[in-house]
């Protein structure tokens, strides 16, 4: 038997069942990711293996690192064929990290591949997929068809054009590619050159003469309501934790007007700044019915030394011990006691915060309508299935897991929409054992419904984007 077969991760015949009937079939709404753009409006075809799999791939990139490959074969000068080389003898050192699971998922998924990647089958495996992306079913476009993608969110700052989504809708798809609005810049009032090089391409994006605070937020304004002329209907910030030093408008504009005279905020004044922010652009959500997403917990670019050589994002993070729950709390409470709260996702990096988290969530639930704030999937380093089963299990402990809107992709690369597929076997698998104990009945009618709803309908009804069928394709139960 191959290592990825029918039944891989279900281990017993519930779980088989509710995977093949209830979840295998379902489409994708993948509502976070960092793919790029351009890539798929102008229908990418990748040249090799190594560009679709290894070129912006910071997951494989650190545990390359880990098993001694120079940096010459992970982010440098080496040949495409050289680095995929230095991957292939790396996978069998990566047994039990999620990285092997992925790998093997990938390969089959999109080249029929079932041989177990290593330096013997190295050169088999480049030479085959080689020729299988050489086809119009492996171009970005294609790879969206074949993996049912219904609806796929990038991730956008405040001062692009979305040129590239304007392309692609007008082209015409089954799938949707919509932006999400990620203003993170707008608050890095504590390095004002970067900061304001940032409002100089705000300025010129929103066509506004930015001579003051007033300014600003105008500008953004009519930016955030640019994304929402373009099908946008989701905003996104990545934060170590919300900010919670809340000010009035006078004190945000002397920090502003301080940090656009080139001058050091104190960090009382960077946090208050932030904070007036996040409320801003929680307000601005709410004005336009979005949903808001928030990224907490993330410890970026702890290696100065290769962040300078290399940049961000290219494999220095990792998870943060930042307090969450009394800053967290303050940002939802005032909003709601504004009456200015929009649907919320928050995402947990810390394990240890996971009940925090989930807790959390059950303070602003307000009835209006199922789950109006979520408790997101497990994303970055806990998007494997321990990490994936701790979410489920804090959310279904502390809350209601039938009204979970499922998994995002949170990736740069199109070979991960199988991490779709390895969370639905995790999920069917975790459901199917509680059943074999005993602890939930075996009853298809009432398990099926929300397995199905938790892969595809939970999220697609909670967006509720313009434009998006009312339902996706069905597997005949």
């Amino acid at each position: 038997m191959p290592f990825i077969h029918e039944d891989f991760l279900l281990g017993n015949k519930f779980a088989r069942r509710l995977y093949h009937r209830f979840a295998e079939a379902e489409p994708i709404f993948d509502y976070h990711c960092h793919i790029p753009p351009k890539d798929i409006a102008e229908n990418r075809q990748f040249k090799n293996l190594f560009e679709i799999w290894l070129e912006g791939d910071h997951y494989k990139w650190r545990a390359m690192r880990s098993n001694g490959v120079a940096e010459k074969f992970v982010t440098g000068d080496a040949s495409p064929e050289q680095k995929f080389n230095a991957w292939a003898a790396t996978v069998p050192h990566t047994l039990r990290n999620p990285l092997y699971h992925w790998t093997h998922l990938e390969l089959k998924r999109y080249f029929g591949i079932t041989d177990l990647l290593s330096p013997k089958t190295a050169a088999k495996v480049w030479k085959r997929a080689n020729a299988r992306l050489a086809t119009p079913a492996l171009t970005t476009q294609g790879i969206l068809k074949k993996m049912k993608v219904k609806v796929v969110c990038t991730t956008d700052d405040p001062v692009d054009d979305l040129g590239w989504h304007k392309l692609f809708a007008a082209q015409g798809h089954s799938t949707k590619m919509l932006p999400a609005f990620r203003p993170d810049k707008a608050l890095t009032v504590n390095q004002p050159d970067g900061f304001n090089k940032w409002v100089e391409q705000l300025a010129a994006a929103a066509n506004v003469d930015i001579s003051g605070f007033s300014a600003f937020i105008s500008a953004l304004d009519k930016r955030h309501e640019f994304f929402h002329e373009q099908n946008c209907r989701l905003s996104d910030h990545g934060l170590n934790h919300c900010y919670a030093d809340f000010c009035d408008e006078k004190t945000a504009a002397a920090v502003f007007e301080k940090a656009r005279k080139g001058r050091q905020v104190t960090p009382l004044e960077h946090s208050q700044f932030a904070s007036f922010m996040i409320v801003f652009f929680g307000h601005l959500d709410a004005k336009r019915g979005w949903t808001k997403q928030l990224h907490l917990g993330a410890l970026r670019n702890n290696n100065t030394r290769l962040l300078t050589q290399l940049g961000p994002d290219t494999g220095f993070d990792s998870i943060g011990d930042f307090p969450q729950a009394v800053t967290l709390a303050a940002y939802l409470n005032k909003l709601d006691s504004e009456n200015q709260l929009p649907k919320t996702i928050i995402y947990n990096l810390n394990p240890a915060d996971n009940y925090v988290f989930a807790t959390m969530i059950g303070n602003f639930q307000d009835g209006t309508i199922p789950g109006k704030i979520q408790y997101g999937s497990g994303w970055w380093f806990l998007d494997q299935k321990e990490g994936m089963e701790w979410q489920i299990n804090a959310l279904s402990n502390l809350g209601l897991l039938s009204r979970f809107i499922g998994m995002i992709t949170d990736s740069r690369s199109f070979m991960s929409y199988p991490r779709h597929e390895y969370f639905r076997r995790t999920l069917c698998n975790l459901i199917g054992r509680d059943v074999a104990k005993g602890l939930l009945p075996d009853d298809e009618g009432l398990l099926g419904p929300m397995i199905k709803n938790i892969c595809y309908a939970n999220a697609k009804n909670y967006m509720a984007f313009p434009g998006v069928d009312e339902a996706g394709p069905r597997k005949t139960v």
